[in-house]
C-alpha cells in the first residue's frame, strides 16, 4: 500500500525553505496495518485450493498456511501482525480483488446450494404443482428431464430406497442454477460496461461541439 508522508519545512529570512524532513504519518499506517491484518484473516479462512490461487509471496504464502491451520491464541495473531507487515511491503490492491472476487462466487455457491435443496425437497413432496412453479420461475429448464427426475425421487422415497434420483435431481438443480447465476453476473458486467462507455462518451462530447471550436477559432483570429 502506498505510504502517506508528512512534511516538515524550514523558512529563512526571506520565506525560502531552507530544510525539510519528511516522516511517516504513523496514523495512516496503523490503518493501513489493522485493514492487511484483517487481508490477512480473509486469506487465512479460505481452503488451500483457494489460497495457492492467490499466488503470494512465498514468505506470505507459507505464514497465511500457516495461520489457516493455528487455534485463536496469542501465537496466531502475532503471525498474523507478521502477514499485515510484509503485506505493507508489497502492492496488495491484487490480492485485494482476488480475496473479494474468491468470496463474492462462494456466497453466490452457498445460495445455489440452498435454493437447489430447497427446490428437490418442493418437487418430490408436491410434484406437478411444484413442476410448475418452477418452470415459471425458470422457463428454460428441461420440463421432461425434471419430471422423470422428480417421479423417480419419488419412488425411492415410497420405497424407502437409496436417493439415487434424489442426489441427480439436486445435481441438475445445482448446475441450473450456477448457470443462471453466472449469466446474470456476466449481463450485469455488460450492463456496467456499457455505462462506462456512454459516460466517456457524454464527456466527450462535451469537448466535441463545433460551434465551441468556431468561437474558439473567432477568438484566435482577434488576437
Amino acid at each position: 500500500m502506498n505510504e502517506e508522508l508528512d512534511y516538515e519545512y524550514e523558512y529563512d529570512e526571506h520565506g525560502e525553505i531552507v530544510y525539510y524532513a519528511v516522516r511517516p504519518n504513523k496514523t495512516k499506517i496503523k490503518k493501513e496495518i489493522a485493514t492487511l491484518f484483517t487481508l490477512g484473516e480473509e486469506m487465512a479462512a479460505l481452503s488451500l485450493t483457494h489460497i495457492k490461487s492467490l499466488e503470494l509471496p512465498e514468505n506470505i504464502n507459507k505464514a497465511v498456511l500457516e495461520v489457516s491451520r493455528m487455534p485463536h491464541t496469542g501465537a496466531r495473531k502475532r503471525l498474523l501482525k507478521y502477514i499485515a507487515g510484509q503485506l505493507h511491503k508489497i502492492e496488495t490492491e491484487p490480492f485485494i480483488a482476488k480475496v473479494a472476487r474468491i468470496n463474492n462466487t462462494s456466497a453466490h455457491a452457498v445460495r445455489e446450494h440452498h435454493l437447489a435443496e430447497h427446490w428437490r425437497d418442493k418437487l418430490i413432496a408436491k410434484g406437478n404443482d411444484a413442476l410448475t412453479e418452477f418452470l415459471y420461475e425458470y422457463d428454460h429448464a428441461d420440463r421432461q428431464q425434471l419430471r422423470q427426475l422428480m417421479r423417480n425421487a419419488q419412488k425411492e422415497a415410497e420405497l424407502a430406497k437409496p436417493p439415487k434420483s434424489s442426489r441427480l435431481l439436486y445435481r441438475y438443480l445445482k448446475e441450473l442454477l450456477q448457470a443462471e447465476t453466472e449469466e446474470t453476473l456476466a449481463l450485469s458486467a455488460d450492463d456496467d460496461q456499457e455505462d462506462d462507455e456512454q459516460e466517456f462518451d457524454d464527456e466527450f462530447d462535451e469537448f466535441d461541439d463545433e460551434d465551441e471550436f468556431d468561437e474558439f477559432d473567432e477568438d484566435e483570429d482577434d488576437d
